[in-house]
């Protein structure tokens, strides 16, 4: 496995994992320092890499956050439970620009029932930005959470011209 960082972002400092397979993880916002340290301890071996899918991961999203790309093309390798995979390759099927419920995703999925199940699996996302669970929001039209942090969502939103309420 190998990574690759940009500092100064609006998002503050991103981290990009990626192995043979595809992009693994993306680290940053309100916990991303403290998780991306945690990582590192747990993969001891992991080696920085300025080119490669992770840079290239990373160059996709620096160029989303200059509103210079809508849509991500690097393979994606998140490890999760079968549902958590399902709700991560509905979520990334969402347009740039545009918004779904968690009550929509989970009727999608065939379990209509499952809005907080699809919630939970959003909050597992290995790959917030590349799967756009930012673009999830209630059915009231209230953001709900996000793994960068509400703030964060509530920007990211603004940056493809969505607009929400206020919580």
């Amino acid at each position: 496995m190998h990574w690759s960082a940009a500092e100064g972002t609006p998002l503050g400092t991103i981290w990009v994992v990626a192995d043979a397979r595809g992009v693994r993880w993306v680290f940053f916002g309100e916990h991303g320092e403290q998780a991306w340290a945690a990582f590192l301890a747990a993969h001891p071996g992991l080696e920085r890499l300025d080119r490669g899918l992770a840079a290239q991961a990373l160059a996709q999203i620096l160029a989303y956050l200059r509103r210079e790309r809508t849509v991500f093309t690097v393979p994606l390798a998140p490890e999760g439970t079968s549902f958590q995979r399902r709700v991560w390759v509905e979520t990334a099927q969402i347009p740039y620009g545009q918004t779904r419920t968690y009550a929509e995703l989970a009727r999608r999925l065939g379990r209509p029932g499952a809005t907080r199940a699809v919630g939970q699996a959003l909050g597992a996302n290995p790959l917030p930005l590349l799967i756009p669970c930012h673009r999830v929001i209630a059915a009231d039209g209230r953001l709900g959470g996000y793994t960068g942090g509400v703030h964060v969502k509530r920007w990211l939103l603004a940056l493809e011209g969505v607009t929400v309420a206020v919580a």
